[in-house]
């Protein structure tokens, strides 16, 4: 049974590069880490590679129904490909956590997420890992609906390259060895904070 790999996102190229997209950004990357996988194939509503990443068999999905419906497009690749729920992992921003920061689980509710929210409700439990990648600025944000689809900064891209590479490189630790060790090496909440630090 395939482990089913899904970032969460907007379809189009005017939110390619926004925060509310670096779910599928870290498709993306894990994609071009392990062999170059194809996520270009549409299926239930997704975008969709196939391959393997150290040797385990993966699905890589990015769906294209729009961040607030994304349930209904994981529901439909759980159902076709027979994915264990506790094989299921789905990577999203978080503006709870600061910028950089990274927060792996192994189970939990939305918190507000939308998106997760919909996968939630259309797979009809919380019981599988999600990776989730902090976005706040560090300074108070009037408009989160708005920020989240901002594009983002220039200036961020080497942030960006390097929280794209951890959130590829947790993703290949919670499918090694779990969530629960993965945790213990991959959390952190911002870029070069140690343990100790936060």
């Amino acid at each position: 049974m395939p482990w089913l790999i899904v970032g969460l996102g907007n379809p189009g190229p005017a939110y390619e590069r926004s925060y509310h997209n670096l779910g599928f950004l870290t498709i993306d990357r894990l994609a071009e880490r392990n062999g170059g996988i194809r996520v270009s194939r549409t299926d239930s509503k997704a975008l969709l590679g196939l391959g393997s990443i150290g040797g385990t068999e993966v699905l890589l999905a990015k769906p294209q129904t729009f961040m607030n419906l994304s349930g209904s497009s994981v529901k439909m690749l759980v159902d076709k490909y027979s994915v264990e729920i506790p094989k299921l992992i789905v990577i999203y921003d978080e503006l709870d956590i600061p910028w950089t920061g990274l927060r792996i689980r192994p189970k939990g509710s939305a918190g507000g997420h939308h998106g997760i929210e919909d996968v939630i409700k259309r797979v009809g439990t919380q019981e599988f890992p999600r990776i989730r990648l902090g976005i706040h600025p560090g300074h108070p944000v009037r408009n989160g609906a708005e920020f989240v689809l901002s594009p983002i900064k220039n200036a961020q891209a080497q942030d960006l390259d390097e929280l794209l590479d951890h959130a590829a490189a947790a993703t290949e630790s919670v499918l090694a060895e779990g969530a629960e060790k993965a945790m213990t090496k991959f959390n952190r909440r911002a870029r070069g904070l140690t343990k100790e630090e936060e």
